[in-house]
């Protein structure tokens, strides 16, 4: 995958101070001939104090924070649109790179959590026939800062409001396994207690069944959550509605996960989209029960959503509560999730790469 190593233009000679890593921000200002401490005051600025600017940085020298405003820079990404559920309950923010490129990240909001949903890639190179974000092609990975700016920005949002962001899932654009670097660099990040400090058990990584990317975060030995989106237990359906399905195959892919639960005791969840009469069933429940049969999991079921390049319906209400009864009956968990912001595109599958033109507040 191509990441943006170098883009034209004075951001070039900069150094996006959120893709360092820890020690990287260390030897930063060791280099401007600071003492060491200094980089953990820049450091509670930037993940603590949502710090947007060098002015605002207080306790640092004058000199020093003319210099990183010299050298470094904190924003890399613009907000072009910006647009809320109908409910209040969701917001989609259209972001701009410095190359052009566009990204889309939602904040949702819970009774008792407020979660962002990030993206990692620009565009996706699975191609799921069912979601938008693939039929929009892919473009590059994303960078950590990238990554991380996207959760920086809502904390800010929620900050000004009196709440706090409580939850990230990397379920937005793109296939967070096929950026592994950079998207553990960015969690790294957003749980290290000298920077942003969030409890690794409230993050969420999806994918759609990258083997290497679930044995490299099993090696991990970490909190942060997997949910994998399976949408169905047989090769031949599964491999028309995820691709990589030809690549790693169900056999493979079970296995993969047998040896998670074993090497982490943790929980995997699967998501279900369920199509109206292509796997929705009560003998396609059967099959994902005898499927998960013994695995420490949960499903979660998630009636298609519509986006404008695909024909497939979500499965009526009636087929979802039949087909959560039979899988009950199994004996596997299951849960019946509604997405939030439908009526902003802002539901799984449906985030795209595009131009903004307007701001929505």
């Amino acid at each position: 995958m191509r990441t943006p190593d170098h883009l034209e233009g004075d951001a070039a000679r900069k150094v996006a101070l959120l893709d360092l890593t820890y020690p990287e921000l260390e030897n930063l200002v060791l280099s401007l001939g600071q003492p060491r401490y200094r980089a953990a005051q820049t450091a509670e600025w930037l993940y603590k104090h949502l710090a947007s600017d060098f002015k605002e940085m207080h306790n640092l020298p004058l000199a020093l924070r003319d210099r990183l405003a010299e050298v470094s820079e904190i924003e890399r990404l613009t907000p072009r649109e910006e647009i809320n559920s109908q409910d209040r309950l969701t917001r989609k923010v259209l972001f701009s790179l410095p190359d052009g490129h566009t990204i889309e990240s939602v904040l949702m909001h819970y009774k008792r959590r407020h979660t962002v949903c990030l993206s990692t890639q620009v565009g996706c190179p699975i191609g799921c026939p069912f979601c938008a974000t693939g039929h929009s092609g892919f473009e590059r990975d994303l960078s950590p800062g990238e990554i991380v700016e996207q959760v920086l920005y809502f904390a800010r949002e929620l900050h000004e409001a009196g709440q706090r962001l409580t939850n990230l899932v990397f379920m937005g654009m793109g296939e967070p396994f096929l950026n592994w670097e950079a998207t553990w660099k960015a969690i790294c990040a957003l749980t290290d207690p000298r920077r942003f400090g969030l409890g690794a058990r409230h993050i969420t990584i999806s994918t759609v069944g990258f083997v290497p990317g679930i044995e490299a975060l099993a090696q991990k030995k970490s909190q942060v959550g997997l949910a994998i989106s399976l949408h169905a237990a047989n090769d031949n359906l599964r491999e028309t509605l995820v691709p990589l399905n030809r690549r790693y195959p169900l056999e493979v892919l079970m296995g993969a996960c047998q040896d998670y639960v074993k090497q982490t005791g943790r929980r995997i969840t699967f998501e279900y989209a369920l199509i109206e009469r292509l796997n929705d069933s009560p003998s396609h429940a059967q099959e994902l029960a005898g499927l998960l049969s013994g695995l420490l999991c949960h499903v979660n079921l998630i009636p298609l959503n519509p986006t404008a390049e695909c024909a497939w319906r979500g499965s009526p209400k009636d087929v979802v509560l039949a087909f959560q009864r039979e899988l009950l009956k199994e004996g596997v968990p299951v849960t019946v999730r509604i997405d939030r912001g439908l009526d902003i595109q802002a539901g799984c599958g449906q985030l795209r790469s595009r131009r903004g033109t307007c701001q929505v507040k």
